[in-house]
């Protein structure tokens, strides 16, 4: 074949694609019709890993490798998700870090619901108004956020999916503003102690806010030319605000973790992560009992962290992380020992792993 005729068979082909992907698309609608009728949950990573699994299973015959397969349908996959507009809310202003994780999560055509704090998110998503909440639960820089993990403790809601979103910090200021007359600077307080080193060399006065995304909309609606926000490019654009300066994290590999949180956890997808709590007795060898269950069933641990009960001084609960699915036959004949060890052991959710960036 001569170039041009190459060329027509690759739009021939094209065309064929972008027709096949509209149907699939539609029908991918219309099953999140059917989902809102009944009582199947609106996002199924079993189903998920299964078409995966079976385009890459085929991928050889037409001469592909399974990473190039899997770069494409993952594409899929996410434009699927797109078109069954599931019902989000997550905690700050419009251009909030949680807003971006859970129309990455969920897609670009959820319905996302601001609320003023994590509190009502919970309450959003218990009343049922919403199918879903978007929580940060933890930062690779400045840590865990502690009231995430307090209010799962509190509630019935369980983890349902997971996401690790970067963070990229600017600094925001009205329209005319500029860096040489900022005298303060408001943001969320782990922002402002992700990019603690830029802002400590230029002096500011640092005022913490509930929300990076809110900072920006105070700027905004006050017209406080002095000041700045520390907040993402999104809220830059989403109020019509001048960017200061780029990426002042401290450390550019900066990302937040989040969990969606809903009625219900999510079925098996074949590469999960079950999250629980509990509590030891007050003696030596207690917890090592629990975690000695864990290394000899060859379930590998991914976070530990101890929390206070504030029920009674110096009295923790610890909040676990471990590879597997709590109806995998290796997690279900662990759980009860596990449970035997414990003064009480309640399970937050098991959920399909996270990629180490987006989902």
């Amino acid at each position: 074949m001569s170039l041009d005729e190459l060329r027509r068979r690759i739009d021939q082909l094209d065309e064929n694609i972008v027709k096949m992907l509209a149907e699939r698309l539609s029908i991918a609608e219309s099953i999140g019709h059917e989902k809102a009728a009944g009582s199947t949950p609106p996002i199924d990573p079993g189903r998920e890993r299964k078409v995966l699994d079976h385009a890459i299973s085929i991928a050889s015959a037409g001469g592909m490798t399974s990473d190039e397969i899997t770069e494409i349908y993952r594409s899929v996959i996410k434009l699927a998700r797109q078109r069954q507009e599931v019902s989000v809310a997550f905690q700050g202003e419009a251009g909030a870090y949680s807003e971006a994780a859970a129309l990455d999560y969920f897609g670009s055509r959820s319905v996302a619901t601001a609320c003023e704090s994590l509190e009502d998110v919970f309450k959003k998503v218990e009343n049922g108004n919403v199918q879903f909440g978007m929580i940060p639960i933890e930062n690779s820089v400045e840590g865990s956020i502690s009231r995430s993990y307090d209010l799962m403790l509190e509630s019935d809601l369980m983890v349902a999916g997971e996401i690790n979103l970067r963070v990229n910090h600017c600094l925001i200021g009205n329209p005319g503003s500029t860096l040489d007359g900022i005298k303060r600077v408001y943001s969320h307080p782990q922002a402002l102690g992700q990019t603690g080193h830029f802002l400590r060399q230029l002096h500011f006065e640092l005022i913490p806010t509930s929300d990076t995304a809110g900072s920006v909309k105070l700027l905004k609606e006050k017209g406080i030319m002095n000041g700045a926000a520390v907040a993402s490019e999104r809220a830059a654009a989403i109020y019509g605000m001048k960017i200061l300066a780029r990426d002042i994290m401290d450390n550019p590999n900066n990302f937040t973790r989040f969990f969606a949180l809903g009625g219900h956890d999510a079925p098996p997808s074949g590469d999960d992560k079950t999250s629980v709590v509990f509590a030891v007795k007050h003696k030596p060898g207690a917890l090592y009992d629990f975690l000695r269950i864990l290394a000899e069933r060859k379930i590998n641990l991914t976070k530990i962290e101890s929390r206070p009960t504030r029920k009674k001084a110096w009295e923790y609960n610890f909040y676990l992380d471990f590879e597997g699915h709590r109806q995998d036959e290796k997690i279900l004949f662990a759980l009860p020992s596990l449970e035997e060890h414990t003064l009480f052991f309640k399970i937050l959710g098991s959920y399909p792993k996270a990629k180490s960036e987006g989902n």
